[in-house]
């Protein structure tokens, strides 16, 4: 996983509706940059639900969420409507982004991001990182860090 302290690496990926979306765009507010390894899987499911369910807490910390995928564009939007996911899912297809976040991975001869996140603050650096996070967990880790870091 990449460090925290330095600048956020910049990217563009399209999102559940095929509309780009750049992370340097997003400053002025924290960005929860979460890495999962593929949409409608239990645990990729679990945690996205659990993002949606606190979405509330997430915008009182003037946070958004961008959760990361090497699905497709078509894919996240079933999975936004599937479990009426709000926030924003970026299709990072072949796994570039995540390759520079240090959260592309290979076991068994398949390639995929592993569950971690990143937190930037509002002026794109890295606040805290989260590597190999449990879906039930994660969102208690990242508000507190939200909580802690304001």
């Amino acid at each position: 996983m990449i460090d925290s302290g330095g600048p956020a690496p910049d990217f563009t990926l399209n999102d559940q509706d095929g509309k780009p979306v750049t992370l340097s765009d997003l400053r002025g507010k924290w960005a929860l940059v979460y890495f999962y390894p593929m949409a409608d899987t239990p645990g990729c499911t679990a945690q996205a639900c659990s993002a949606r369910d606190h979405s509330a807490d997430y915008e009182a910390a003037n946070a958004v969420v961008l959760g990361v995928s090497p699905d497709s564009v078509e894919d996240l939007r079933k999975f936004a409507d599937k479990y009426g996911l709000a926030f924003t899912l970026l299709s990072d297809e072949g796994g570039k982004v995540a390759q520079r976040y240090g959260a592309w991975i290979e076991k068994d001869g398949y390639h995929f991001n592993e569950r971690s996140s990143v937190l930037v603050d509002p002026e794109g650096n890295i606040a805290r990182v989260f590597p190999k996070v449990k879906p039930a967990e994660h969102d208690e880790l990242v508000l507190g860090a939200l909580n802690e870091l304001a």
